[in-house]
């Protein structure tokens, strides 16, 4: 059986909260449990934002998609970052990851996005390496923020 995307919504905040703690706490992320819970409500509430789907394999739900938009004047339009893509361990190596870029390249495609951004920590190689494997590319440029005092 092949995995399915649902739409993120008010009634699953919960759950993708519940599964962002694991994702976060792989690499000792700090996370707001209400605050993300109200981020995601103001999310799914404003579609300009960006979309956000339930990853579900066999019946469970085994992780979420976020993409977030972003006008780009260098890219020609709309584009988005993979703000996070997370399967759960147990639904590790199944294929999940693979068919989950695959279905984020077809959404960008149905929404028009110009380009799909996303980050990838250092030390995860086989993230690395499925991103490369499905057609994205290391960009040359150095990622760098400013976190304002609000």
């Amino acid at each position: 059986m092949a995995a399915t995307y649902r739409p993120v919504s008010k009634n699953d905040i919960g759950i993708a909260v519940s599964m962002m703690q694991e994702f976060y706490a792989i690499d000792d992320y700090p996370i707001d449990i209400e605050q993300s819970k109200k981020l995601f409500e103001r999310f799914i509430a404003d579609e300009k934002l960006g979309k956000a789907w339930l990853i579900w394999d066999e019946n469970e739900i085994v992780g979420y998609i976020i993409l977030t938009f972003v006008f780009s004047f260098e890219y020609g339009g709309l584009i988005a970052f993979v703000d996070e893509l997370y399967i759960s361990e147990r639904a590790r190596g199944k294929g999940l990851g693979k068919s989950s870029i695959e279905f984020m390249k077809a959404e960008a495609q149905k929404l028009e996005l110009k380009l799909l951004y996303l980050e990838v920590e250092h030390h995860n190689s086989n993230a690395q390496k499925l991103y490369l494997s499905a057609g994205f590319s290391e960009h040359k440029r150095k990622l760098m923020y400013y976190k304002t005092p609000n």
